[in-house]
């Protein structure tokens, strides 16, 4: 069985790059219907946060990223790590050292110098210390050969042993260090398919070391080139790299995101839109690209828009409803919603879009915009809306034939174009000029409100007049 994680370190907001790392394996996951597991890197605990866990879960809960198992905690998982520590001082693979911070930065300049690696000399390396208050513990790295990463994406990269140090797995005041962790974390949760930024490539050969002093077969690696901004430098938030719960708050639907992400270094052909069960049904790690993603958030905005009209009413209104309530909006889902959707999905390219669309269709008093009602809400139109208001009255049904009918007799009786009567009439049944088609707003409010705010308008054009 494939098992995949995902782990976050809780010290900010869940970002797009770190979303992607958690889309590619969780996709992975339920295409080959294995295991995805959750686990929060809170090791370092002076910048680990609660708040930052909160927001990680509010972001993949969003997003529809469901975990198999977990969350784990490492900051809980202390004593497995120290087994493993036992387990390589044991086995000789582990020691400790007692060299000063002072003395390591010496031997660090001396080595440059020298034209070699600032790193570890290995002075502690051979003199089987006991454990201290000040010692630290270090892996003993071979220091001949080579270590190979077969990497899924990248193919095979070759590191010389002779460039890594002992490096600290245990850090003096107990707290285990970051590379030992993870491998520790991989081998005892059962992962054997590691799939994250290549800014973690560099790493790999150190938990390769660690993987074979404690003779645990590998996992497969791929390391996914990394998300870069459009001027093809590293993604930052002048390039648009939000948290991805403020995508949420502008009004981005998560399907949307998961397509765009996962497109940023994957493709399947040259399809670009893709529903979640379809990603699910295609990803493939072989699939993965070697070149760099490029964020651009006018594709995102426009795939967006593609979602929302793909969409069907029942599931936007879910997405919808918040942005409604913001608003002032006391909208339920229902039928009356989802024919308000309809009119919309069409012309918006985010949420906020929709529902600042959609204002007109709840208010109880229409708001006129100043422009609109002086050029619209005339003397002019009170004889249109009256006639209107009589052939609309004894109409049992509101659907586009009858409204047709209706609207054709009053550009009968009047001798107005249906551009003169439609416009007005747009503006005193939405208080705006650019809306839905005028059939579908009538459709929807139905007879009730429509006569209403039609008579409201003529009352406004009379109480202005009298005014002027």
């Amino acid at each position: 069985m494939i098992i995949t994680r995902f782990p976050p370190s809780p010290t900010g907001y869940l970002h797009v790059g770190g979303a992607r790392t958690a889309l590619f394996n969780w996709l992975y996951a339920r295409h080959m219907n294995g295991k995805f597991i959750l686990r929060i890197e809170d090791t370092d605990i002076k910048r680990s946060t609660q708040a930052s866990v909160d927001a990680i879960f509010e972001a993949l809960e969003w997003l529809g990223i469901d975990w198999d198992e977990g969350p784990y905690f490492q900051s809980k998982r202390f004593d497995v790590y120290q087994t493993y520590i036992q387990k390589l001082l044991d086995s000789g693979h582990a020691y400790y050292c007692i060299c000063s911070q002072e003395k390591i930065d010496i031997m660090r300049k001396e080595a440059m110098t020298a034209g070699g690696k600032p790193k570890y000399d290995g002075t502690c390396r051979d003199k089987g210390l006991a454990k201290t208050g000040n010692a630290v513990i270090r892996f003993r790295a071979p220091g001949t050969g080579t270590t190979i990463v077969k990497d899924i994406i990248k193919g095979g990269i070759v590191f010389q042993n002779s460039e890594q140090d002992d490096f600290i797995i245990c850090r003096s005041d107990g707290t285990p260090t970051y590379n030992f962790v993870v491998v520790v974390d991989d081998i005892t949760m059962g992962i054997n398919t590691v799939i994250r930024g290549d800014d973690h490539l560099n790493n790999t050969p150190r938990q390769i070391m660690l993987y074979n002093a404690l003779g645990s077969p590998l996992p497969a690696f791929g390391h996914v080139p990394m998300v870069l901004g459009k001027d093809r430098t590293r993604l930052s938030k002048r390039h648009g790299a939000m948290s991805v719960t403020a995508y949420k708050d502008m009004g981005y639907l998560p399907d949307a995101l998961i397509n765009y992400l996962v497109r940023l270094g994957w493709s399947h052909g040259d399809q670009e839109f893709f529903s979640r069960d379809e990603l699910i049904e295609k990803f493939t790690l072989e699939n993965i690209g070697k070149s760099p993603g490029i964020f651009d958030q006018e594709k995102l905005l426009a795939l967006n828009a593609d979602h929302i009209k793909a969409a069907s009413p029942e599931n936007l209104s879910n997405h919808l409803l918040p942005f409604l309530k913001e608003r002032g909006c006391m909208a339920e889902k229902g039928d009356f919603l989802d024919s308000v959707i309809k009119t919309l999905n069409t012309r918006s390219k985010t949420l906020i879009d929709m529902a600042n669309g959609a204002l007109f269709y709840f208010q109880e008093n229409v708001l006129y915009e100043e422009k609109a009602a002086k050029k619209f809400l005339k003397p002019a139109s009170i004889e249109a809306f009256k006639q209107l208001i009589d052939q609309l009255e004894p109409l049992e049904s509101f659907n586009e034939n009858s409204l047709e009918n209706a609207f054709k007799k009053v550009m009968e009786t009047t001798g107005l174009k249906l551009g003169k009567i439609a416009q007005p009439v747009r503006v005193a049944l939405t208080g705006k000029t650019v809306s839905p088609g005028i059939f579908e707003i009538i459709e929807v409010l139905g007879k009730k409100q429509v006569i209403s705010r039609l008579q409201n308008a003529v009352q406004f054009i009379k109480n202005r007049e009298v005014e002027d």
